[in-house]
């Protein structure tokens, strides 16, 4: 094995994944192990460039990688995603626009941290507050679906602060997870996705300094780094969910075929490949997007594959569930486990109802933030 390819790294670990991942999801209980096995596989700096000490992967190749992923255990590829889509737009601000992120990129490959984000539910509004003190702010909050929070080192976050001169302004800053302020609540049950450990993280009164507030923004606006955490956070996220489908879609198939073979089953066969490959191309297209330049135009068209793509995933998902029948019904089948896993797809930014606002707007000319006119 070579110790620079990281495909041969995360190969070697997978077949545990696998083993393990029935009883996660069984159990609720977070990955634990796997994050352990891939934090010794140096696989943490998957996205840190070569230059500072990681394997330097791109787009198109960290895609590739939480594909393979996926197909051993859902839950950590996505919260291995949740992480990797940060560290690649700390490294895309690295490169692009001379930013000073080099000391924490450096650390992750050094020591193979875990970055957290809240950037999911807090978004454009952002959650919690930042008071004004002494050289810096108290932050308060709760910061929720946290996923992989319990192997989290730093919890990339944000709060509102409501400036007596510019109105309520949006603060972006790390807290380390260890801090005495701030407590994990270990409450994620869901439908699917259970491994995750989607946690809630409760900050009571965190100091951040002046000179540890990475960006401030007007609240609610967008913002040019949300331009490139657009371009650059979701098509990693969405070659999760579909790796999922894929898994789905093979799962399925390799039920109908001990099955007598009818008109009515090749059919759905066919329905079923044919809506994976509309998902295949709306993908194939925001991976394309990521070599332009974050702006309106790239987020529009991010997003509208990315409602292109969740719509054909889940259409993917009733046609495996269908083509399964009642043997992907019964929870010993991964069909049962992996449809629940993709309806996450559904809870992503941007919600259909914002996304075709994003659309509208740009297609009519209109700003995309405050007033119509």
């Amino acid at each position: 094995m070579r110790e620079s390819d990281p495909f041969e790294r995360v190969a070697d670990i997978l077949r545990d994944f696998i083993a393990r991942s029935a009883a996660h999801d069984a159990n609720d209980e977070f990955v634990s192990e796997n994050f352990v096995d891939l934090k010794n596989a140096r696989l943490m700096s998957a996205a840190v460039p070569v230059e500072l000490g990681g394997d330097g992967l791109d787009q198109q190749n960290l895609s590739d990688l939480l594909r393979s992923m996926t197909r051993a255990c859902t839950s950590t590829a996505l919260a291995y995603s949740m992480h990797t889509h940060v560290v690649a737009l700390l490294a895309w601000r690295w490169r692009n626009q001379k930013a000073p992120v080099d000391a924490v990129l450096k650390r992750i490959a050094a020591e193979q941290i875990m970055l957290i984000s809240s950037g999911g539910s807090d978004w454009l509004e952002s959650s919690g507050t930042a008071e004004r003190v002494d050289g810096g702010f108290l932050i308060k909050g709760t910061k929720g679906f946290a996923s992989g929070v319990l192997a989290g080192t730093l919890l990339n976050t944000s709060a509102v602060y409501n400036d007596p001169e510019t109105g309520p302004t949006v603060l972006h800053f790390m807290v380390p997870l260890n801090a005495k302020e701030v407590t994990i609540e270990t409450n994620w049950r869901a439908m699917g996705m259970r491994g995750t450990g989607s946690h809630q993280v409760h900050i009571d009164g965190f100091f951040v300094a002046d000179a540890a507030i990475a960006l401030k923004r007007p609240r609610g606006n967008w913002h040019p780094l949300f331009h490139i955490i657009s371009m650059i956070a979701f098509p990693l996220i969405y070659s999760v969910y579909y790796g999922v489908a894929e898994a789905m879609r093979d799962a399925a198939l390799d039920l109908v075929k001990r099955r007598p073979l009818t008109p009515q089953l090749i059919d759905l066969a066919g329905a079923l490949d044919t809506e994976l490959a509309a998902a295949r191309v709306a993908l194939a297209d925001m991976l394309v997007a990521t070599n332009g330049q974050p702006g309106p135009d790239t987020t529009n068209r991010m997003f509208q594959d990315r409602s292109n793509l969740a719509r054909a995933l889940l259409a993917t998902a009733d046609k495996a569930l269908e083509l399964a029948h009642g043997g992907g019904y019964l929870r010993t089948n991964p069909v049962e486990r992996l449809f629940r896993d993709i309806q996450a797809a559904r809870y992503h930014p941007l919600a259909p109802y914002a996304q075709r606002d994003l659309a509208g707007r740009m297609a009519l000319g209109l700003p995309l933030d405050g007033k119509l006119c």
